[in-house]
């Protein structure tokens, strides 16, 4: 990134930190394993919360927060049961199935990657299920929000922890499902259900690629387990089949992750509750595609056309929403925007991975992503319940009158921007030294598109985050108003627009604080901890990143850090916001709200013709199928009236007499027998 200084610094290799040796408890024989029981638990603590707590939300709220707390500690546990040992530990479900020559084994697996993804996620479902019981108090839903939650955690660890495709696509459909239940919570509001629509209807389009390309991998193994899937097509090598296999499958993790063309879901799900929000962009539904394409790995690594149509895709998204976040008028859309950029950059630190390599640098941003959105969003929750709501003229100064905030709100926006020594610089700096060494292991010119993607969005990101920082932390201006003369014979009239005074720290701290619970409270002060020192994991055998850091690449992005918060910051003087965004033109503005027109796109590439397609379908239906089916009643009708002019009405004798004859007959046989 600076190729005319030639400093001869060497590269900095990651060290490993002298941690002491846990201790050797004792494993209970339990019957059962932590990944089967976290799965039932959560699974079970959807269900029971319906039924057991339909007239109130407490026991609801028991069920809820207490399964998923178990679930908690059961992965932390399982956690440490794998940690030092390479092999993973299997655990079946229903038992194996069998359907002629495919087996179905039906296997969860917790690896060391698994296993501390698996952890991270139900660490943020528990917090969130804390955040929310006080986030939706006076919900009449708060029951039915509870156990989409629930629901939705089970499908995620089942994602995260399987060793099956069907699992893995049981656990992704269930997912589809629950956020459509999460981002449509808010049934009473048009705008929450047509955004639980789309986001439906267009993951669901881009699960067919998905869904096919499974099929296709598992088909031509002969089995659904994934480790089998993936030792079947490494020893055939590359092919056409492998390749049209994970093209599809990269079509699906598209889908589920936001990225370009089916990005545009992503912002509208923001009209879903902010603890949703935190779920869904913290460490689950979008997440969920790096686990998948981490486990398959191999065979990414081995189909050039997926791989590259992956990397091309992630680069373009990664700047786009990067860019698209800056310009938003609603914080939680700025940050929704930054989840399809972090995302893309999960997802681009897989594509020029090495043959050989792990994906250990994507899994670590997936960790620190999960840590800093969760806080963000939960912050912003709490503020938008001060504030009145998220949007730029709502939040204005908030930080300054409501000043717990301050802390979490400035933590995630450091770790989000990548400064150090957060957690999200340590995942960041991996994840360019990852691509750095991609382009070094001669991955081709799309490790170098991605290169330059995840380089051109360090400033971006920094540009963004400092925007929000000084909406959130305007000062209010200090005016002297002076006092009315007595003898003015004249009515004051207060100036509703006029900016509000100082306000006192003491008065808003405990404002903010007599606003949220302590136990609330406590989850957003967790994810802030871990938020700063979560990058020490780097360090530790949990994550086997054999990476060097680029002591130049590393300056050099700190310096475009750096310039790009202060032009945001010159950029910001002389607005009365401090929104720096607002120079821009608002035709500029309006389109990226709207972001980009990309609905209009859906509209005119699928939405119209799958109408045209259903009108030629139905009037194929109507006027040639039925046609028939119509044209039998006149038909009949004409043959009838044909035959009626040959007949006389009335009928001959001779037949009546017959007729007569058969009745007698029979009347005869009847009696004689």
């Amino acid at each position: 990134m600076i190729p005319t200084v030639d400093w001869p610094w060497p590269d900095w290799e990651l060290a490993r930190l002298p941690l002491p040796a846990l201790p050797d408890l004792p494993v209970p024989d339990l019957p059962g394993s932590p990944a089967q029981w976290a799965i039932l638990l959560s699974a079970a603590a959807g269900l029971f919360g319906l039924a057991l707590s339909r007239r109130s939300s407490r026991p609801a709220a028991w069920v809820a927060i207490g399964c998923s707390g178990l679930v908690f500690a059961a992965m932390v546990w399982q956690l440490y049961a794998v940690a030092g040992t390479s092999e993973p530990r299997i655990s079946s479900t229903i038992g194996a199935l069998s359907f002629g020559e495919l087996t179905v084994p039906l296997e969860l697996s917790a690896s060391r990657l698994s296993a501390l993804v698996a952890a991270v996620v139900s660490m943020v479902a528990f917090f969130v299920q804390i955040f929310a019981r006080w986030y939706l108090w006076f919900d009449p839903r708060y029951r039915q929000f509870s156990a989409s939650v629930s629901i939705f955690t089970a499908a995620m660890l089942l994602v995260v922890l399987s060793s099956d495709v069907v699992l893995t696509l049981i656990g992704w459909e269930v997912m589809g499902w629950c956020s459509f239940l999460l981002i449509g919570h808010l049934s009473a509001k048009d705008s929450a259900n047509r955004a639980a629509g789309k986001a439906l209807l267009v993951t669901r389009l881009a699960d067919v690629g998905f869904v096919l390309g499974l099929i296709a991998l598992a088909a031509g193994a002969g089995t659904t387990s994934i480790p089998a899937i993936v030792e079947h097509w490494s020893s055939a090598g590359p092919s056409a089949g492998l390749s049209l296999a994970m093209v599809g499958v990269v079509l699906g993790v598209l889908g589920k992750s936001a990225q370009l063309p089916f990005q545009d879901w992503l912002p509208d799900a923001m009209e879903g509750p902010t603890p949703a929000s935190a779920l869904i962009h913290a460490a689950t539904m979008v997440a969920a595609g790096t686990v998948v394409l981490a486990q398959l790995l191999p065979l990414l690594q081995a189909s050039g056309p997926a791989r590259v149509l992956l990397a091309l895709l992630v680069a373009a998204t990664i700047v786009l929403a990067a860019l698209l976040a800056f310009a938003q008028p609603d914080i939680k859309r700025l940050l929704a925007w930054s989840t399809v950029s972090q995302v893309g950059l999960m997802l681009a630190a897989l594509t020029v991975v090495p043959a050989g390599d792990g994906p250990d640098a994507a899994i670590l941003h997936l960790v620190s992503h999960a840590w800093f959105k969760a806080l963000l969003f939960l912050t912003v929750g709490w503020m938008g319940v001060l504030t009145g709501g998220t949007v730029v003229r709502f939040v204005v100064s908030s930080t300054k009158r409501y000043r717990s905030l301050r802390r979490p709100m400035g933590i995630g926006l450091l770790a989000l921007a990548g400064v150090p020594p957060m957690v999200g610089f340590v995942s960041k700096e991996l994840v360019l030294a990852q691509a750095e060494h991609g382009v070094q292991a001669g991955m081709g010119t799309a490790a170098t598109i991605v290169l330059a993607a995840v380089g051109a969005s360090v400033p971006l990101t920094a540009a963004y985050c400092m925007r929000a920082w000084l909406i959130l932390d305007r000062g209010p201006r200090r005016r002297h108003v002076p006092a009315p003369r007595p003898t003015a014979d004249r009515q004051i009239i207060d100036d509703f627009f006029s900016e509000p005074d100082v306000v006192e720290e003491a008065i808003g701290i405990e404002e903010a604080d007599s606003a949220i619970s302590s136990s609330a409270r406590s989850v957003v002060a967790l994810l802030g901890f871990f938020s700063v020192v979560g990058g020490v994991l780097a360090f530790t055998p949990q994550l086997d990143l054999a990476l060097t850091v680029n002591l130049q690449l590393l300056a050099a992005a700190l310096l475009l850090m750096a310039l790009a918060a202060l032009a945001v910051w010159v950029a910001s003087r002389g607005v009365g916001s401090r929104d720096a965004a607002a120079r821009l033109p608002a035709n500029l503005s309006l389109a990226t709200e709207r972001g980009l027109g990309f609905d209009r796109l859906y509209h005119a590439a699928v939405v119209r013709p799958v109408l045209a397609l259903a009108h030629a379908v139905q009037w194929a239906d109507r006027e040639v199928l039925d046609a028939y089916v119509r044209a039998a009643v006149p038909t009949a009708r004409l043959l009838g009236s044909a035959l009626e002019t040959t007949h006389p009405r009335r009928p001959a004798p001779a037949l009546v007499l017959v007729l007569g004859g058969v009745v007698v007959l029979a009347i005869i046989g009847v009696v004689l027998s």
